[in-house]
């Protein structure tokens, strides 16, 4: 069975006040939004990731202070929060690193969901949605990453990201 990966649609990262906006990751909110619909029409467990940062967390020494926990930066964006509405079927996991895994509880829910596919879309390709699906894949989990609906701040990131992922992670890359 399926199931879909959605990662880190926050405002931070694809609302035109967020603090890394970026207009490449903004443009994959309606695509995203569409395969949730797909998936919440099919009654399919979906696996949301937030990006959820402590105020003085390590990671602003690399990149400005976003998606501080319980801030509006750190919510969904709102197509996103729409798509979800009440789903039931749907799991949260709060990260504080790039990859999904780290310091959560994901392989223990994976476990549960038993995926044969995981379907991955979200942001940044170049950082949260490689370092997830190379877990992912470490985890011998075959992975579909839907290239319209997922994006980065750094296009030729983007781009390198897509090919390591099909090339060297096995990942299959889907339009």
């Amino acid at each position: 069975m399926k199931r879909l990966m959605v990662i880190d649609m926050q405002r931070d990262f694809v609302d035109e006040d967020g603090v890394l906006y970026s207009p490449d990751a903004a443009a994959v909110i309606g695509p995203v939004a569409r395969i949730i619909g797909e998936y919440t029409a099919a009654n399919l467990p979906i696996v949301a990731t937030r990006d959820w940062h402590d105020p003085d967390d390590k990671e602003f020494e690399r990149f400005p202070p976003h998606c501080v926990a319980n801030t509006p930066g750190a919510r969904f964006t709102a197509a996103v929060e729409e798509a979800f509405g009440n789903y039931e079927n749907l799991h949260i996991i709060n990260k504080t690193r790039y990859s999904a895994f780290f310091g959560t509880d994901l392989e223990g829910l994976l476990e549960k969901l038993k995926p044969e596919l995981v379907e991955v879309v979200g942001v940044a390709t170049n950082i949260c949605v490689l370092h997830t699906v190379e877990e992912l894949r470490n985890r011998d989990i075959p992975v579909r990453v839907h290239s319209e609906a997922v994006g980065s701040f750094d296009p030729e990131g983007h781009v390198f990201a897509l090919k390591h992922m099909e090339a060297v992670l096995g990942a299959e890359i889907v339009k």
